[in-house]
């Protein structure tokens, strides 16, 4: 697929000094590794590449059903299945590479120390251009919370990660408390570069003709376009405690969702399971914006970041 965006507008962007060509990522855990997607759109186009969420030792994720369609999204229990950080390294790091844009390493451990371990070996083998840390993941030091549920919880595992990296530090936050905002402003405190919002909403679903949950695991995410104005909102909000990059996601199917998302404070976005509706979905976000800054008379991405909250 060639490149339709209009020369007339600078699409790039910068979260925590990391250098996007625009401001439109894949999110984790819906795009794989990259390669899955080749045959299907120019992943070269990206801004960047979110993986699979990566864990210490392999996982092989919860027991089937793991996705359950929804009305306007989808509910999701993988597991965090994946091959473990060694194996990424190994494998699949190389042909991310060759893609040519910035890869930012989603991460997630059942204890601090195995977040800080992954970011040490992220940092010693130059596996990523920054690191999502997801905290989300059962805190199993604390009878397995979240450590985004909880301020201090989420300043540990923060800490942590900073002192074993150099790397920039995204912090993914979940929806699922009830004032992000505090969450945010703690992550801020304890020397986050960047955050990113929203993670998936907490979920179930009744298959009727079997007459138990649609769900192997019970519970799962729920994504898609149900969720975006809840996620707008949450990005309005944190975009007015913390003073730190935002990248909004939720629900993001076209450049008007992306936009919403933009003007409410977020300095880039990350398209999920609309890839799974259509692969291509991120490139058509990416040209939208660029059209739309084009027609409205937008230089730069930066120009539009939240500027919905000067014009109340």
């Amino acid at each position: 697929m060639s490149c339709t965006v209009d020369a007339r507008v600078d699409l790039s962007v910068d979260i925590a000094g990391v250098k996007l060509k625009n401001p439109v990522m894949v999110a984790s855990g819906t795009f794989g590794f990259g390669t899955e997607y080749a045959a299907y759109m120019d992943v070269s186009r990206l801004g960047a590449i979110v993986t699979k969420g990566l864990t210490l030792q392999p996982r092989t994720g919860n027991p089937p059903p793991r996705i359950w369609e929804t009305p306007a999204g989808m509910l999701n229990s993988i597991g965090l299945q994946n091959p473990g950080i060694d194996a990424y390294l190994e494998h699949h790091l190389p042909a991310l590479r060759a893609f040519k844009v910035p890869v930012i390493a989603n991460v997630c451990g059942d204890t601090v120390k195995e977040y800080a371990e992954i970011a040490r070996r992220l940092e010693c083998h130059e596996g990523a251009d920054a690191i999502e840390v997801n905290i989300s993941c059962p805190n199993v030091e604390r009878g397995g919370i979240a450590f985004g549920s909880d301020p201090r919880s989420a300043v540990a595992v923060v800490e942590a990660v900073k002192r074993a990296t150099s790397l920039p530090v995204i912090v993914k936050l979940t929806p699922n408390v009830t004032d992000i905002a505090e969450i945010a402003r703690a992550c801020e405190g304890a020397g986050a570069d960047a955050l990113s919002l929203v993670n998936t909403l907490l979920g179930m679903a009744i298959d009727i003709y079997r007459m138990r949950p649609a769900l192997g695991n019970v519970f799962g995410g729920l994504s898609g376009p149900a969720i975006r104005p809840v996620a707008v909102r949450m990005v309005w909000q944190v975009r007015e405690a913390v003073d730190l990059p935002l990248i909004g996601m939720g629900g993001i199917a076209s450049f008007e969702d992306a936009l919403e998302f933009i003007l409410a404070g977020a300095s880039a976005v990350a398209v999920g399971s609309g890839t799974f509706a259509d692969p291509a979905c991120a490139i058509r976000v990416i040209d939208g914006i660029g059209q739309y800054m084009a027609n409205n008379g937008f230089e730069r991405v930066s120009h539009m970041v939240g500027l919905a909250h000067k014009c109340r």
